[in-house]
């Protein structure tokens, strides 16, 4: 398959600007951009497959810039629903540099910080030299900005397609950039850019988005509950991302092989063909964690993350490193541990029980694991000897409750 038809099988192709794109990104090599503002200083997995569209446009000869947006993470794209809460410039800077050194690490790209051209343009030029080339009424059947203007939009959002579209100007102009790529939400800033250029200049850039990827719920793809998983695996561990890629829907997984993978198009369908043969071996969820996590931090975070995942239902525990545990496990209810305890009293005591009656109903019933040993004994005493590295226990209840007992 040529570059075009690759985008298309995967489905990452939403919006083209022109039906000449396809024939530019088959026979040409263009400069393009994706940017992203910096409202932390991690990337999401959210991110994630947008980013590997200009890391696939790459491998087809085709060069990517990562713009941050130290400018326009001060202004704030607009939500769909309320106004977007800014953050301080001492924030956005931090966030620049985080997301400029994952970037260069994880893609390889260039990396430009729109706040360098912008924080040297007063009120009076942009409104000269931009904002006249840009119509109120064309601003106004933008998707975005119409959804708001019930509840109300400041001039501050109104006015940020405009910087959107200055960014592309200006990369045009410094570094020959001729296309934008962006998930779809971003088509209104896109189309403002190549309306500028248009009218400042008589040039056609041009522009392509890609669907948002959604789970099965029609939720963005590394959501959970509001809180993101972050590429940076200081701030999400491996681990993390493994049980959130494994746990796929069957629904959805083959999709996220198409998009989150450069597995190819054989790989997949084969893939496919044996999953769907025996869906309860999970293998195409298997597939996906070791091709993200692999791609992502590398071949040794991914065998730690395959470690730490069979560790959790084994003996194997005892293998790891406190250290490990912690890190790993840190969204597990932790109780913190006294030099000695019966157990039924712990159980009480970190409320992982509501009664001593119920502890030892639990514990009689092999229903109580320490560190994947199942303890039967109402009157075995917790020491600091038994726990991992004299530091930490692995408390299991019944079979998906785990907890944490820490010794301080």
């Amino acid at each position: 398959m040529n570059c075009f038809e690759d985008l298309k099988w995967r489905g990452l192709i939403k919006d083209i600007s022109s039906p000449e794109l396809e024939k530019k990104l088959n026979e040409e090599k263009l400069t393009f951009y994706i940017g992203t503002d910096p409202t932390a200083d991690s990337m999401h997995i959210g991110h994630f497959s947008s980013f590997l569209i200009a890391s696939r446009l790459a491998r087809y000869g085709h060069k990517p810039i990562l713009l941050v947006g130290g400018a326009t993470g001060l202004i704030g794209d607009p939500k769909p629903s309320v106004e977007r809460q800014m953050i301080s410039k001492e924030e956005v800077l931090k966030n620049v540099e985080g997301l400029k050194k994952q970037a260069e690490e994880i893609f390889g790209f260039e990396v430009v910080n729109n706040y360098d051209w912008i924080k040297e343009i007063n009120v009076i030029d942009f409104l000269r030299d931009y904002g006249k080339y840009i119509n109120v009424n064309y601003m106004l059947d933008k998707d975005i900005i119409q959804r708001r203007l019930e509840s109300g939009i400041t001039f501050c959002e109104f006015a940020y397609t405009i910087l959107q579209g200055l960014d592309f100007v200006h990369l045009y102009k410094e570094k020959g950039v001729t296309l934008q790529v962006a998930g779809s939400d971003q088509w209104g800033n896109i189309t403002t850019g190549i309306e500028l250029a248009r009218k400042m200049m008589d040039t056609e850039l041009y522009g392509m988005t890609m669907p948002l990827v959604l789970d099965a719920n029609g939720v963005k793809f590394g959501k959970t509950e509001g809180n993101a998983l972050w590429l940076d695996k200081n701030k999400t561990s491996s681990y993390e991302l493994y049980q959130y890629l494994i746990n796929s829907s069957d629904e959805c997984v083959i999709d996220y092989l198409k998009k989150l993978t450069f597995l190819t198009k054989e790989e997949i369908e084969n893939i496919e063909k044996e999953h769907f043969k025996s869906p309860e071996l999970r293998i195409a969820q298997k597939a996906l964690a070791k091709e993200v996590i692999t791609f992502l931090h590398g071949e040794e975070e991914f065998n730690k993350a395959l470690m730490m995942s069979e560790a959790l239902f084994t003996e194997k525990i005892n293998e790891l490193s406190s250290e490990d545990i912690l890190t790993n496990f840190k969204d597990m209810e932790k109780i913190i541990l006294n030099e000695e305890v019966k157990l039924e009293d712990l159980l009480v005591n970190g409320h992982i029980c509501t009664s001593k009656r119920e502890a030892r109903e639990l514990i009689n019933g092999n229903a109580i694991s320490l560190n994947n040993i199942k303890i039967n004994d109402c009157n075995y005493i917790v020491t600091k000897d038994n726990a991992i590295d004299k530091k930490v226990y692995l408390i299991k209840k019944g079979k998906k409750k785990y907890y944490l007992g820490i010794y301080e």
